[in-house]
């Protein structure tokens, strides 16, 4: 079997990821395998299809293999999935799976975005493996690793494969609103709105940036990240870990900082590309590690202008909240072109402001607060590395373990013990609910 392996790490043939592949290949050499580093050696493959056009055609297996960046795929492999779509071989038969290593931080808005981009391509899509970054050094993580290729082949064997995600129809127009009335702004302040328009050169996207703008009664400015100068995307190459500078000299690290992230509010506004935000979007997206793991704009709103096929994009919509929850932000909201564009901005627009005028901030969702626990727990064990990180989780008491209740975990073995004899347990009927809500009774007491 001919494998063809789209490495989509910067690090090219030092990637962590790409050694659980290795790993693979030395016990399965039956296979053919050809890797191409995607990711590292992106603006040569752009300039040359040629150099990988013949691999792809000739693969019986193509296997995506790539760090989690930013609740996707990096942006390099992001861009070459856009070369495959605009200059490649028709791929349709073809078998496809994925290998990824993160920290199980939204791996799965990953794996949804390359499955759908298979789904596009017409690949027989088989489910991937999504590892831990250690997980290669653990006896276990090594058996999952093998019997992740087994399940693959056995797939390919029987002539199995996932079956498509459904692709439901762009719902039917309906009447636009009235126009909103425009708030008053309370004091100063200022939005941001960052737009990449790239993939939108009917100006339908400039169109919605400028209708929120005009409705927004605050300083507004439309930031187009089309025109920064990237030097490239990011290299995870951690160096900006200890002071957050990154290694790139085009300065975004200080513009992010200074210019975007000081903003009372931040809208990100992008053309649906892909199944995601495009890779421009996600090029910036990914360079926002030079704050690695720290929420720098937690307790502030954030929006989204989309202009596109929202409905059919289920994923896209949990990424989006999921960073908003992740980052501590209030999500303001989701405004697209779909359906209502005009009222859905004006909506939006009210709803931005009130948010920001009373400081309007939910508690975190399952998103969230398991997003920041897995985060939490890896600055912990990395601090001597990520010591920017780790400074800024001390600082607002995100270390929230050991749980220090003590009082509450010694009463609860008492209850145990009592719910684990019969009689006991019978003869308390529905005191222990009585008891679990008293504290409970005493506040509502209180106010």
């Amino acid at each position: 079997m001919k494998i063809v392996v789209l490495n989509g790490s910067p690090a090219g043939k030092d990637s962590i990821t790409l050694y659980t592949l290795l790993y693979i290949q030395k016990h399965f050499p039956e296979h053919e395998y050809e890797i191409l580093h995607v990711g590292q050696q992106i603006r040569k493959y752009e300039k040359e299809p040629a150099l990988w056009r013949p691999a792809l055609e000739g693969a019986d297996l193509i296997l995506f293999c790539y760090p989690v960046y930013t609740f996707l795929v990096p942006a390099q492999l992001h861009r070459f999935i856009e070369l495959v779509k605009e200059n490649g071989p028709d791929l349709s038969g073809k078998y496809a799976t994925q290998l990824s290593t993160s920290k199980h931080f939204y791996d799965v808005t990953a794996h949804n975005f390359i499955r759908d981009n298979c789904a596009d391509l017409g690949l027989r899509y088989v489910r991937g493996l999504s590892a831990d970054m250690d997980d290669l050094l653990s006896e276990k993580g090594r058996k999952e690793a093998l019997a992740f290729f087994r399940y693959v082949c056995w797939h390919m064997e029987k002539g199995f494969f996932e079956p498509s995600p459904p692709r439901p129809a762009p719902g039917m127009p309906v009447p636009c609103s009235p126009e909103a009335e425009r708030l008053q702004a309370a004091g100063p302040r200022r939005v941001v709105i960052v737009a990449d328009y790239t993939h939108s050169p009917d100006g339908r996207l400039q169109a919605m940036c400028e209708r929120l703008k005009n409705r927004l009664p605050c300083e507004t400015e439309i930031v187009n990240i089309q025109e920064f100068p990237f030097a490239g995307g990011c290299l995870g190459c951690f160096h900006c870990a200890a002071d957050g500078r990154c290694v790139y000299k085009d300065g975004f690290d200080t513009y992010l900082r200074e210019h975007i992230q000081s903003a009372d509010g931040l809208v990100y506004a992008y053309t649906v590309r892909d199944h995601s935000m495009g890779t421009r979007f996600k090029l910036f997206d990914d360079r926002q590690f030079c704050n690695g793991h720290r929420t720098v704009t937690m307790g502030r709103p954030v929006a989204y202008l989309v202009d596109g096929p929202l409905d059919n994009e289920e994923n896209l919509r949990l990424l989006m909240e999921s960073r908003a929850q992740v980052g501590g932000n209030t999500l303001a909201g989701i405004a697209s072109n779909q359906r209502d564009p005009e009222g859905e901005i004006d909506r939006l627009a009210e709803t931005l402001c009130y948010v920001i005028q009373e400081a309007y901030q939910p508690p975190k969702n399952f998103y969230g607060v398991g997003g920041l626990t897995i985060f939490r727990d890896l600055i912990w064990l990395m601090q001597g590395l990520m010591r920017a990180d780790h400074r800024f989780y001390k600082e607002h008491g995100f270390y929230n373990f050991p749980q220090k209740k003590r009082g509450r975990m010694l009463a609860m073995y008492p209850v145990g013990l009592m719910m684990n004899n019969p009689k006991l347990r019978k003869k308390a009927g529905g005191k222990i609910t009585e008891g679990m809500i008293m504290p409970y009774k005493k506040a509502l007491e209180k106010d």
